[in-house]
Formats: C-alpha cells, structure tokens, sequence
C-alpha cells in the first residue's frame, strides 16, 4: 500500500516537472523566435527608430521639468544601444556633436553607415539640442554601438536664466555706462570689444569643454579604451576609408612622428587633389583653421589641456578650437603638434550654422559630398602613408574674437571638471 502510494506521488511529481519543462521551453523558443524576427526586421533605413536596441529610457518632452529630469537620468544611466549585437571593447570611439540640424546629421549617419569596420565602433553623440526627431534619428542605427549624452546646461533648458538669457541681462551692444545706469545683471563684465553676452553664442564653447571631460571621465564605456577619441560635428560627412586611414595614421605616429600630440583626419580644402595626396600626412603646429574637422585626441593629450581649464574658461573668445589654439605655446607650454591628413577623411557639409541659419540647402551638400566622394574613389584604402610635408611647430597668435567676456560663463566652464 506505501509501495503504491510513493509511486503515484512519484509520478505525480514527474508529471509536474514535466509540464514546467515544457512550459520554460516553449516560452524560451516563443521569445527567441520574437528576437530573430525582430532582428530580421533591421534594415539599412538610419531612421528606423530602437528596434532591437537594449532598453532604453524614452525621453519626455511634455514639460521642462521633465525633459531636465530625461537628460539627467540618461547621462546618469547612459544606456549603449545595440551593445549585445557588438559585444567587445570598441577598436575606434567617435564623438559627435549635436545641435539642431536634423538634415545633416542624417548625411553624416550615412557616410558612417558605409565606412569600413563601423561595427567597431562606439559612436557617441553629444546633444545640445533636445528633440524627438533628432532621437529618433539617432536611435535609429543599427550598424554599430551608439551612445548618447546631453549637455546639461543647454539654453533650451533654461530660456530665462543663466546659462540661458536672462531677461535682466545687459543687451548686447549697451555701452558699459548705459548698462550700469540700467543696473543689469552683468554690467560690470562686457567682452573685449566692449559687448555683453548672448547665450546662443556661447553654448558652443560650452558644450565643447564639458563634452572632452564628460566622455574621458563620465563615461563607463570609454573607461578601458587606449586609443584617441575622434571628434566630429553634425555637418560633417566621413569617407569610407577613415577608419583603414586612421589606422595608419595610428602606426605613422608610432614609427615617424611620435612627438605628434594630434592627428587630424580633415581639412577644409574640399577633397581637391585627392587622388594624388591620399596617402599623404603632414606635421605642424595646430591650427583652428586646419585642424579643426575630425581630430583624434589622446588620454595623455586630455589631460594635457585639463590642466589648461582655467585659461580656456577665461580666454575671451566665444570658439573652442580658437580658444585651443590660444592654449598652444601659452598654457600649453610646448605647441601642439598635429599629423594631419592630406586628402581628407571628413568632409563639411553645413551651408548654414551659427551665424547662418537661413537658406540651408542639405540636398545641395549631399550631392556635393557624393561628388566629391565618386572623384576621390581611386585613391581610397592606400597601403601605406608618406609624408608629404612639414610646417613649423610654433605659436600661432591671433585676434581674439570676444564673446566670452561674462564671469559666469567662466565659473560655470570651470565646474564642469568639479560638479559632472
């Protein structure tokens, strides 16, 4: 009688595991079938939105409280999309940074697209500008790691205080006598030339310093990356080779130019003569002018221009790479030297920024860098690199261009490094 009872308890109880065996399986086939589906369903469209991204904190943008409390827990939480699809440490990380161009950054998602070995990639970019169109855009890549980080002290977030304009701020061109009858915020602080602040001219600036620290510190995902840190803006356009030339870039510095601080992987001469200096680099001291367009910094070169933060913070110019070349032989104390490519890498395609913002012709760029890219075919992907030039290694002085003359802008550029 116990015989029997234990054997249909026995029984009962392999029935039992057999059903929720049964069960776990065909839950695990029901959602591995879900993800290949899903996975299937990626194309090569950049505006497909985060399908079969890791989860990800979706933004609000339903009050101002609300998209400050979106940019703070996604610099806080950093979600890497498409990480389990490129699992491993990335062999090139990219920075791009971000305004409101939503046209031209498609154009520089799609030179990305087709560079070689983009899934190698960490691309990271770096909004100061806060859209659904634009996260959209983003989130809808689907052929490499993607990251992106907000400037916290954008003027979108504060449209009537510092950062942003205060209404009690001094207009811009009141003489300083005017201002201080008037008793306005910064009376006592015009730039150089004798103008007050205007906040949508400095942010750039701004967003340039706290992105360089944020990404070399704040960013768990760069934390065990030796190589440089490739910087990029939303109008530029990069050739397929890029990556193959920066690589050789890379082995160049190690074996001819190890005292080069930089490379540069653009220039703003348009692609002309490309066949004939593709493989070609040049040595010099770095110029805002030439140097500006796809640059690679180091973690030693970082900290070089960290311990520079005060004199960038305070340097009366609203532009960060005139600032920087300021910092090149003053606080800096021996100049940068840059290797620079010839033909270039990166191209510019923005017809309109800062100061133009009217008559922005995207279409017109796009068919501009197709152009050029078509001519310049022949000489992509060259074996090796030769230099073709060298130019002297020294300070280069300029003109400041005012802009930055307000303290607050100082205090806030200098914390950046403190409170982030």
């Amino acid at each position: 009688m116990r015989f029997r009872l234990l054997r249909r308890n026995l029984l009962l109880l392999l029935g039992v595991i057999f059903v929720v065996v049964t069960l776990l399986l065909s839950t695990r086939v029901l959602v591995v079938s879900e993800n290949d589906a899903g996975a299937a369903s990626f194309g090569d469209d950049v505006s497909s939105g985060s399908r079969g991204t890791n989860s990800c904190e979706t933004f609000s943008f339903a009050s101002l409280s609300e998209l400050a409390q979106s940019v703070y827990s996604a610099n806080y939480k950093q979600c890497v999309r498409n990480a389990d699809r490129f699992p491993g440490e990335p062999q090139l990380v990219l920075v791009v940074q971000v305004h409101n161009r939503p046209e031209y950054l498609r154009l520089l998602i799609r030179s990305l697209q087709r560079a070689a070995e983009v899934h190698s990639f960490l691309l990271v970019f770096s909004h100061d500008y806060f859209s659904q169109e634009i996260n959209t855009i983003v989130q809808g890549i689907t052929f490499c790691k993607v990251l992106q980080i907000y400037f916290p002290f954008s003027t979108q977030l504060y449209p009537k205080e510092f950062p942003g304009q205060d209404p009690r701020d001094c207009p811009r061109d009141a003489s300083k006598e005017e201002a201080l009858r008037a008793g306005c915020l910064n009376a006592d602080h015009p730039d150089s030339y004798g103008h007050y602040r205007e906040a949508f001219i400095t942010q750039t600036k701004h967003h340039w310093w706290w992105k360089l620290h944020f990404v070399w510190e704040r960013v768990p995902a760069v934390q065990g990356y030796g190589g440089y840190v490739v910087f990029l803006e939303e109008d530029n356009y990069v050739m397929p080779d890029f990556f193959h030339f920066y690589k050789l870039m890379v082995e160049f510095r190690k074996t001819s130019c190890q005292d080069c601080d930089m490379l540069a992987l653009g220039n703003h001469d348009g692609g002309t003569d490309f066949a004939s200096t593709s493989d070609k680099v040049s040595t010099s001291g770095w110029m805002s002018t030439k140097h500006n367009m796809g640059m690679a910094i180091s973690r030693e070169v970082y900290y070089k221009l960290m311990g520079c933060s005060n004199d960038y913070c305070t340097y009366d110019d609203y532009n960060w790479d005139w600032t920087l070349q300021h910092l090149s032989g003053t606080c800096v104390s021996k100049p940068l030297k840059v290797l620079a490519a010839q033909a270039s890498r990166v191209l510019h395609t923005g017809d309109c920024g800062l100061h133009q913002k009217e008559n922005c012709k995207p279409e017109l760029a796009s068919q501009k860098a197709e152009g050029i890219l078509q001519k310049a075919r022949d000489g992509l992907f060259p074996p090796r690199l030769v230099l073709g030039g060298t130019e002297p290694v020294e300070h280069r002085a300029h003109i400041k261009n005012g802009g930055w003359g307000d303290v607050r802008d100082h205090v806030l550029c200098n914390n950046y490094s403190k409170r982030l």
